[in-house]
């Protein structure tokens, strides 16, 4: 595939990832925000509490079997069928493992309802397991545009189903009800895009050649699980006398992972595939550069939507949140602030990833988890009797820090210097911090808080625009450029 040619799908995929994630985090505003206003932060408790659970179980299922097969050159029909029914037992298995552990959840968070909700919501991992092969081969082709439909179609319904539920007083079932709703919505719309169709004839030999590769994935993917949930499960434990504090923690997480999501979902499906094919032409030509240009080019990309971002959002917490889900999540607002900063820096480890695994080497990218992992349990250890707000201080730093450990092995893997990345970073960084302090300055004269956050939102916008114009930015440029090309066609 020529230079053109990949820089086109490349952009493609971009746009579709974007309008993927950014429909996606719209809808899940909207959602959120209705769903805040239903519930209390207790009620939102018993959830936050198993989250962990469920997202382990959603990484046993997969196995890492699907990142693989994206990661192969061109993986035939059966080894997406050896994914499938590999995938589907497994999961049975796990389900079966799980329901019978319900109790223990239970006792061990001292909430007795978790025996009933947990045994409900483990189904959602297990549909699932039916579209994880679908899933891979729509990422492996790239079917962007058909991934944004799909997962846009299973948001409304499941979204639907969860605001109606808690309207009619269900409480934190109708939050069990979205994540069902939504796994078999995703499953049936996979399905309906994609040719492909599981056969009987059934082959294990790809998955014992890509066990090695697919066990360091599948382990990586538990220690980023525990890495995320973290300090909820930590939370759920410590304050099980105040559960209202664990309900904010998680409503603060769950509002500063959507809009990083919004970055990094977009990045995570182009970056391996593109990063896969880069790499096979650098086989052939015996050279890198091909490569680091396509690296910096998206960590520009990411550093442009990133920093205003999550910068942005920091700004505005106070307001949105108040405005939004109401004065009962107030305590939230400090917690949201600070996981915003190193929120900013979140979308990065995507493509460190992304590259690390596109080189084959997955028991790097499992080793730095596993360690970053470790860091963060020493700090909370050592930090959590100053309070949840410095505990969440010290993971923040660790994460931002810990990105240049990532650099070190992207260094010795394609040869991208970090002054080279730091050039590429840093000034999208310096900016939005400019542009969010010079926009809280000139808008603090403003009481009303509605008024306060369409006029902080509009104005810090504006200024973001008009600085990387003044600084021409070519990756705005070509942004805006490939935008008014799609328009045209």
């Amino acid at each position: 595939m020529s230079t053109e040619n990949l820089k086109e799908k490349t952009a493609k995929g971009l746009f579709w990832g974007i309008l993927n994630s950014g429909t996606t985090q719209v809808l899940n505003v909207v959602i959120g925000i209705l769903l805040g206003r239903l519930l209390s932060p207790g009620e939102w408790t018993p959830i936050a509490m198993i989250a962990i659970f469920s997202a382990i179980a959603g990484n046993l299922q997969s196995s890492g079997f699907s990142t693989a097969i994206v990661n192969m050159k061109e993986p035939k029909a059966n080894d997406y069928n050896a994914v499938f029914w590999f995938n589907t037992l497994a999961s049975a298995c796990i389900y079966l493992v799980l329901f019978a552990a319900a109790p223990l959840i239970a006792s061990f968070f001292e909430q007795p309802c978790l025996t009933d909700l947990s045994r409900f919501i483990f189904l959602a991992f297990f549909i699932s397991s039916f579209g994880i092969s679908t899933h891979a081969y729509m990422t492996k082709n790239m079917m962007n545009r058909e991934i944004a439909i799909v997962n846009f179609c299973a948001l409304v319904c499941s979204g639907t189903v969860a605001v109606i539920l808690a309207f009619k007083g269900y409480s934190y079932w109708s939050l069990a009800w979205q994540q069902i709703v939504n796994a078999t919505a995703l499953v049936i719309g996979r399905f309906f895009f994609v040719k492909w169709r599981p056969s009987l004839k059934i082959d294990f030999s790809p998955i014992r050649r890509t066990w090695k590769f697919a066990m360091n994935i599948l382990v990586t993917m538990i220690i980023n699980t525990v890495n995320n949930n973290i300090l909820t499960f930590i939370f759920g434990k410590l304050f099980t006398k105040t559960p209202e504090v664990v309900g904010n923690f998680f409503q603060a997480f769950k509002w500063n992972t959507m809009t990083y999501q919004l970055v990094s979902g977009s990045i995570d499906q182009v970056a391996q595939p593109v990063l896969v094919e880069v790499r096979g032409k650098k086989e052939e030509e015996q050279a890198n550069s091909q490569e680091i240009r396509v690296f910096r080019k998206m960590l520009r990309f990411t550093a442009f939507l990133a920093f205003p971002a999550m910068f942005g959002l920091a700004l505005v917490a106070n307001e949105f949140i108040l405005s939004t889900i109401g004065p009962k999540w107030e305590a939230c607002i400090p917690l949201l602030r600070i996981l915003c900063i190193g929120g900013a820096f979140m979308p990065f480890y995507s493509l460190y990833k992304n590259l690390v695994i596109s080189q084959g080497r997955s028991d790097i990218n499992m080793w730095l988890n596993i360690s970053q992992i470790a860091l963060q349990l020493v700090l909370i250890f050592l930090t959590y009797q100053e309070g949840i707000e410095t505990v969440v201080a010290a993971y923040t730093i660790l994460n931002i820090l810990w990105l240049l450990v990532w650099q070190v092995y992207a260094k010795k893997m394609i040869g991208v210097r970090l002054w080279d990345v730091l050039k590429d970073t840093i000034p999208f960084a310096l900016i939005s911090a400019a542009v969010m302090i010079a926009t809280g300055w000139m808008t603090s004269s403003i009481s009303n808080i509605y008024l306060l956050l369409f006029v902080r939102i509009v104005l810090a916008a504006i200024l973001y625009t008009a600085v990387m114009k003044m600084a021409h930015a070519k990756i705005m440029d070509e942004c805006i450029q490939f935008l008014l090309k799609k328009k045209r066609s």
